[in-house]
C-alpha cells in the first residue's frame, strides 16, 4: 500500500507554497493528500476543504467559519483540527504530516499535532519557529523549521526550505521502521543533581528485562513523560526526582503543570516516588530572578539557569501540594525519602544543605499522606544519591509490580 502524507496550510494565502511542497513529495513517490485550513475564503485544490475540517467543531462548522475576529477564527480552526486530525491519521493511513504557515497557521495545526503519537512523522515549517517554541511543540516530537523568509510567494530562498522540508517528512516516511518492544518500557525522572541516583537504579532495571526511559524534569521533562503513560507506552514510572513540583509551587520556569503525578495515578500503573530536587527552584540567567527573591540563596549553575534554595514553608507547600495528589492513588505506590538530602547540592557542606528545611518537607508528607496497606511511606538513612537508596528504590518497584511483568 502506497505511503500517503497530509500536508496542511490556510490555502487561500499558502495555495501555491503547500503545493509545491506536495509536488516535491509526490516526486519522491508517496501520496499526497491537500487539506485546507482557511478561515476566510477557500480554495479549490484542496483535497479536503477548511468546511470539512471545521464541520468536527464541537459547535458545528459556523463556530470557525462565521467567525469576523482573525483570532478567534484561528482558535476556532485549531479546536476543530484537533478533534478531526487524530481520527484520520488512525482510520485512514496516514504515514505522516506536513504544515507550513506565519504564527496564525503554526497556532492552528500545533495542538493537533501535539495530539499524534511519539514517534509519528510530524513537520511544520514556519515563520515562529526560531523564537519561543514551547507553545507549539510541547511536550512532543513535532520537528520545527524555520521559514527563513515568510510564507508569502515561491522565491530563490522559499523554494530551498520548503523542498527541505518536504524531502525531510518524506524520508521520514520512507525510512520508517517498527522497532521490537520486547521489554517494559518505564519511565524515570532526572536532573544533573540526582544523575548517579538514577544512573544506578537505570543499569539495575536494565538488568532485569526493563526498558528505563529517563526524563530531564525541565517541566516539559515530566509533561513529555505523563503524555507516553497516556498513550500507554509506558507501563511503569520511578519519579525520583520531582523537582517540577517546586517550580509549580513556588514559581520557577521549570513547572510540572497543575496536573503534574495526575495520569500516572489515573491510570493505576507501578508507581514510586522520591523527592529528587526538591531543594531548588529553577530561574533563568541570574538578573531575571523576580526581585520578590532578592534575599534568598541562590546558585548560579550556568549564565541561563539560577538556582533557588527552598524553605521551610516552601517544602511544607510543596508537600502538601504533592499529598493532595497522592491520596486519591487506588493503585499501589510507594514514596521513598532520602533523610540525608534530595540533591547533589543538599548535602553536608554543600550549597544547600537545609536538614531543617528537609525535615519540614519530610514531616509534613508523612502527615498529610492517608497511608494504607498499598499507599506507603518509607524514610531511609540515606542521601538520595547513595548507592544503597538506589538499591531501596528497585526493590520498592518490584514490590509494587508483584506479578505484573512475570
Amino acid at each position: 500500500m502506497r505511503k500517503t502524507i497530509y500536508a496542511l496550510a490556510t490555502m487561500d494565502t499558502k495555495g501555491d507554497e503547500l503545493c509545491f511542497v506536495a509536488d516535491c513529495i509526490r516526486q519522491t513517490g508517496l501520496d499526497v493528500v491537500l487539506i485546507d485550513l482557511s478561515t476566510r475564503g477557500s480554495s479549490d485544490r484542496a483535497d479536503i476543504s477548511a468546511q470539512t475540517v471545521a464541520a468536527s467543531h464541537p459547535e458545528g462548522p459556523e463556530s470557525v467559519l462565521e467567525q469576523t475576529d482573525r483570532g478567534q477564527a484561528v482558535t476556532a480552526m485549531a479546536e476543530a483540527l484537533r478533534e478531526w486530525l487524530p481520527s484520520e491519521v488512525s482510520s485512514k493511513n496516514v504515514a505522516g504530516v506536513i504544515a507550513i504557515g506565519g504564527s496564525g497557521g503554526t497556532a492552528i495545526v500545533a495542538p493537533a499535532f501535539q495530539t499524534l503519537p511519539v514517534g509519528f512523522p510530524k513537520l511544520i515549517v514556519s515563520t515562529v519557529a526560531s523564537g519561543n517554541t514551547q507553545p507549539y511543540v510541547g511536550s512532543s516530537d513535532i520537528t520545527l523549521m524555520y521559514s527563513v523568509v515568510d510564507v508569502a510567494g515561491l522565491n530563490s530562498v522559499s523554494r530551498r526550505v520548503l523542498s527541505n522540508a518536504a524531502h525531510a517528512i518524506a524520508g521520514m516516511v520512507a525510512n520508517s521502521h517498527d522497532f521490537p518492544e520486547d521489554r517494559p518500557a518505564l519511565g524515570m525522572t532526572m536532573f544533573g543533581v540526582t544523575t548517579p541516583c538514577v544512573d544506578m537504579v537505570r543499569e539495575a532495571l536494565e538488568a532485569k528485562g526493563f526498558d528505563p526511559l529517563v526524563f530531564h524534569a525541565t517541566g516539559t521533562g515530566g509533561q513529555a513523560m505523563e503524555k507516553l503513560v497516556a498513550d500507554g507506552l509506558i507501563r511503569g514510572v520511578l519519579d525520583i526526582t520531582t523537582t517540577e513540583a517546586a517550580d509549580e509551587v513556588v514559581g520557577g520556569i521549570m513547572p510540572g503543570g497543575p496536573r503534574r503525578f495526575d495520569v500516572i495515578l489515573e491510570r493505576g500503573i507501578p508507581y514510586i516516588m522520591s523527592l529528587g530536587a526538591l531543594d531548588m527552584v529553577n530561574f533563568g540567567a541570574r538578573e531575571t530572578v523576580p526581585n520578590k527573591f532578592a534575599d534568598r540563596r541562590f546558585l548560579v549553575h550556568n549564565p541561563q539557569v539560577t538556582l533557588m534554595r527552598t524553605t521551610v514553608d516552601e517544602n511544607r507547600q510543596m508537600a502538601q501540594w504533592i499529598a493532595a495528589k497522592v491520596n486519591r492513588s487506588t493503585a499501589p505506590i510507594e514514596i521513598l525519602i532520602p533523610e540525608r538530602g534530595v540533591s547533589m547540592l543538599d548535602a553536608e557542606g554543600e550549597a544547600f544543605y537545609d536538614p531543617i528545611a528537609d525535615q519540614c518537607l519530610f514531616d509534613t508528607l508523612e502527615q498529610e499522606v492517608q497511608q494504607t496497606d498499598e499507599r506507603r511511606i518509607t524514610r531511609l538513612p540515606y542521601h538520595i544519591n547513595d548507592a544503597a537508596f538506589a538499591e531501596a528504590l528497585v526493590e520498592a518497584f518490584e514490590r509494587v509490580c508483584g506479578d505484573r511483568f512475570q
